[in-house]
C-alpha cells in the first residue's frame, strides 16, 4: 500500500499537468516479426596488413588476407585450400594473389602448373612478364637437353631419396611395397650411394643393381642371390618406365644446372603431361621432395608453394604422406601451401581419405567458389561451414567466393586491376571467366541481384539464430 505523502504528490501532479503515467498493453508477436529490431551488421575483417584480395560483399570493406601476417593468434596454420568449379575465377585469384605477394621482397613462390593450351602452361605469361622461363617438364624435350630432376640428387638426404623411390614405385603399382621388394630396393639404393662417388647417382644405377644384385646383399640376409633378384624384379620394371619408358628423359640423369632456386617465381610447367595419367602424381611427388631439400631453407624468406590440380597429391596415399611431412615442417620454415581442387568429393571419398583429411585439417584458410547444391552441402559438412554459407554457395557468381579463415566466414568479391587483367585472362582460358569486370549490363545486373540475394539469405539466417537465442 502506498504511503499518504506519495499519493498526495501524485494527485497534485496530475491536477497540474494531467496524468503522466500510462499503462502499456503487452505486444504479442512472432520471432520473424521481431527480427526487425536487430540491425544487420558486417563481420569484422582480418586487419589492414597484407595482400588485398577485393571487397567484402555485404559491407563493401576492403578484404585483406596474408597467411604470414595472420599466422599465430588468428591463423594456426598458413596453408590454404581453394575449391570451386571451372569458370568461377579460381585461376584469376591465384595469379593476382601471387603477383601481389611478389611485391614484397621477402617472398618466393613455386607453382606447379598442370593446366595449359597451345603448348604452354597457364602461368607462362606471368613468368614472361617477370623475365623468367618456366621449367617445362616434357619427356620429348628432355631427350634433347631439356630439364631434368634427379630423384637421387645429393641435395636430397639418403632417407629422403629412399622414401621418394618407394613413393614412385607405390604410386605406379597402386599398392604398398611388400617387405621383400622393399628390402631389395633398400640394399640396391645403399650399394649405389656407396659406390657412385665420382658423379651423381641416377635411376639407371638402381635399375641395374636390382637386376644384378651383389652377392653381399644376399649373404647379409642369408638368402639365395636368385631370391633377391626375384624380389626386386617388379621394382626394377616400374623404375624402368622412368628410365626407358614414356617418362624417360626427365628423371634419369643429373639435375639440370640452369634451375634458378633464388628466382622470386619458379613455375614448373607440367602441361605436357596427361593430367589423368599415373605420371602426374609421380611428377608432383618428385618435384615436391626435390623442392623440400633444395628450395626451402631457414633464411627468413616467406615461401608459397601453389599446386594446380592438387587432387593428384591429396588423392594418393603415398604422395599425400610425403606432402604431410612437407606441410608440417613448412610452418617452421615459413612455407604456405596452396592447394587448388575442383571438387572436395574428388579427395574425401578416394583411396586416401585419411591422408586427405589430415591435409585439409592443416588448411586453416578455405576459399569456396560456386558449386552445385549437393556438392556445396557435402563441402559444408566436411569443412564445418555455417548453414547460411552453404546455402549461398550455389548462388555465387564468377569472382565471388565464401572465405573461411579459421572460422571467420565472409563473402568476398575478388577485384582485378587493369595492369593485371592481360596477365590473368587469356583467350585460351575462357573456362576461367575471362571477363568478370567487363560483363554486359544484363549480366552485370544479374550479378548484383545474386549478391543482394546472398546478402538477404545470410542476414535472415543470422537474425533467426539471434532471435532464437533471445527467446530461449
Amino acid at each position: 500500500m502506498r504511503d499518504p505523502l506519495s499519493a498526495m504528490s501524485d494527485a497534485f501532479t496530475a491536477f497540474l499537468f494531467g496524468k503522466v503515467e500510462t499503462t502499456r498493453l503487452p505486444v504479442r508477436t512472432s520471432t520473424g516479426q521481431a527480427q526487425a529490431v536487430y540491425l544487420p551488421t558486417a563481420a569484422p575483417g582480418l586487419g589492414d596488413s597484407g595482400v588485398i584480395i577485393g571487397r567484402e560483399v555485404y559491407s563493401g570493406k576492403g578484404y585483406i588476407y596474408d597467411p604470414f601476417q595472420l599466422y599465430g593468434q588468428q591463423l594456426p596454420a598458413p596453408h590454404w585450400l581453394v575449391l570451386g568449379e571451372s569458370g568461377n575465377g579460381k585461376s584469376a585469384l591465384e595469379k593476382t594473389y601471387v603477383l601481389r605477394q611478389l611485391r614484397f621482397r621477402d617472398r618466393q613462390v613455386v607453382v606447379l602448373d598442370a593446366q595449359g593450351e597451345d603448348g604452354v602452361g597457364e602461368w607462362n605469361l606471368i613468368a614472361q612478364e617477370l623475365g623468367l622461363t618456366p621449367i617445362r617438364l616434357d619427356p620429348t624435350s628432355a631427350l634433347n637437353g631439356g630439364i631434368r630432376l634427379n630423384p637421387l640428387d645429393p641435395a636430397i638426404t639418403t632417407t629422403g631419396q629412399l622414401a621418394l623411390l618407394r613413393t614412385i614405385i607405390e604410386v605406379a603399382m597402386g599398392h604398398g611395397l611388400d617387405e621383400r621388394s622393399g628390402f631389395a630396393l633398400k640394399v640396391a639404393h645403399a650399394f649405389v650411394n656407396e659406390t657412385k662417388t665420382d658423379r651423381q647417382p641416377v635411376l639407371m644405377d638402381i635399375v641395374d643393381q636390382l637386376r644384378h644384385p651383389e652377392p653381399e646383399s644376399a649373404a647379409a640376409m642369408n638368402v639365395d642371390i636368385d631370391d633377391v633378384r626375384a624380389w626386386g624384379l617388379d621394382v626394377a620394371l616400374v623404375l624402368d618406365r622412368l628410365v626407358d619408358g614414356d617418362l624417360r628423359g626427365m628423371f634419369d640423369g643429373p639435375t639440370s644446372a640452369d634451375i634458378d632456386l633464388d628466382a622470386p617465381l619458379i613455375v614448373f610447367d607440367l602441361s605436357h603431361i596427361d593430367r589423368n595419367s599415373i605420371a602426374m602424381p609421380i611428377l608432383m611427388a618428385i618435384v615436391g621432395v626435390w623442392l623440400e631439400h633444395t628450395w626451402i631453407r631457414p633464411d627468413r624468406k616467406k615461401r608459397i608453394f601453389l599446386v594446380e590440380e592438387a587432387w593428384h597429391i591429396i588423392n594418393s596415399p603415398f604422395v599425400a604422406q610425403l606432402f604431410q611431412r612437407l606441410l608440417k615442417f613448412g610452418r617452421r620454415l615459413g612455407l604456405s601451401f596452396v592447394a587448388v581442387v575442383h571438387h572436395l568429393s574428388d579427395v574425401v571419398d578416394g583411396a586416401a581419405a585419411r591422408e586427405a583429411a589430415a591435409i585439409l585439417k592443416m588448411a586453416s584458410t578455405r576459399t569456396i567458389y560456386a558449386q552445385k547444391a549437393d556438392e556445396a552441402r557435402a563441402t559444408g559438412r566436411v569443412l564445418g561451414l555455417p548453414r547460411w554459407a552453404v546455402e549461398i554457395i550455389p548462388t555465387l557468381t564468377p569472382g565471388i567466393a565464401v572465405w573461411d579463415v579459421n572460422g571467420n566466414v565472409q563473402v568476398v568479391k575478388h577485384l582485378i586491376t587493369e595492369a593485371e587483367r592481360p596477365l590473368v585472362f587469356t583467350d585460351r582460358a575462357m573456362t576461367e571467366s575471362s571477363a568478370t569486370e567487363l560483363l554486359p549490363e544484363d549480366v552485370r545486373a544479374a550479378e548484383l541481384e545474386a549478391e543482394q540475394r546472398a546478402a538477404r539469405i545470410e542476414n535472415q539466417q543470422r537474425l533467426n539464430e539471434s532471435s532464437e537465442s533471445t527467446v530461449a
